[in-house]
């Protein structure tokens, strides 16, 4: 049996799970289970590699998108690009063949473990299809890990973006400092904060709505609820919108293509 699963503190609900346990059963694949491995520490994840020596994949989510990076054999572009991973390969080789290879992972054991993002591929994926000749710069709501995914697809794209924080950083604009203008010269106003998020649906990010207009679109990494208050603020004046559920399904796909590929890296 091969197991894939996610690490990440707490794991009170996982899409994941959902989504992998369902696909699995609608496409008969009766050789592999997806589980929750929340890990509090990263330094945990030796711990459980060595117990779940059939793992073969696993998804990563707050808090050790970031932190995990360190513990990796191999990066993928466009997740050094990010300075986030949200999907790991694992490979295990014999002690046999680390030792005929030279190689011991940087755990220091005989797996071999490849980061990538595919937050970048499945976020990118979604919003291509909605954007218009005038959606060439882009509001990016917060600046958390969500929003290193959300970067590197507009840089992909040759979108300029500004970030928009609570907190001063050099280079960003405070949310408290948005003006109507901004909205019209920023027709793209992506929200990668969890505002809004269920059960908390009356919260949205505090920006300008009554500056949006047909001219805009909006897209919320939340997808629960599948229209938050951010989004039916955006819709109301005219806005296209988008959530985060398709990015979440897309991400969900290109992780089983990562994991069960049989391409090599060096």
């Amino acid at each position: 049996m091969k197991h894939y699963g996610l690490i990440g503190f707490p794991l009170s609900h996982s899409f994941s799970k959902k989504y992998f346990t369902a696909k699995f059963k609608k496409e008969g694949i009766t050789d592999a289970e997806y589980e929750l491995y929340p890990l509090e520490s990263i330094k945990d994840l030796q711990d459980l590699l060595d117990k779940h020596p059939d793992l073969c994949g696993l998804n990563v989510t707050v808090p050790h998108k970031i932190s995990v990076l360190k513990y990796l054999d191999w990066i993928e572009g466009n997740a050094k690009t990010a300075g986030a991973v949200n999907c790991i390969r694992v490979i295990a080789e014999s002690p046999l063949e680390a030792a005929f290879t030279g190689e011991l992972g940087v755990l220091g054991h005989d797996f071999r473990l490849e980061g990538y993002n595919t937050d970048i591929y499945g976020f990118e994926t979604s919003l291509k299809p909605l954007l218009k000749d005038q959606h060439d710069k882009a509001l990016v709501l917060g600046d958390g890990g969500a929003a290193k995914a959300v970067k590197c697809a507009l840089e992909n794209l040759g979108i300029d973006y500004k970030i928009v924080t609570r907190k001063p950083h050099p280079g960003n604009l405070l949310f408290s400092e948005l003006k109507p203008h901004h909205i019209k010269h920023y027709p793209l106003i992506i929200n990668t904060t969890p505002l809004g998020t269920a059960p908390n649906v009356d919260e949205c990010p505090p920006i300008p709505y009554e500056a949006i207009t047909d001219q805009n679109l909006l897209f919320d990494l939340v997808y629960n609820p599948e229209k938050t208050l951010f989004l039916k603020k955006g819709e109301e004046q005219g806005a296209a919108i988008k959530n985060g559920y398709e990015m979440l399904m897309l991400q969900a796909e290109k992780s089983w293509e990562i994991w069960t590929s049989k391409e090599k890296h060096p």
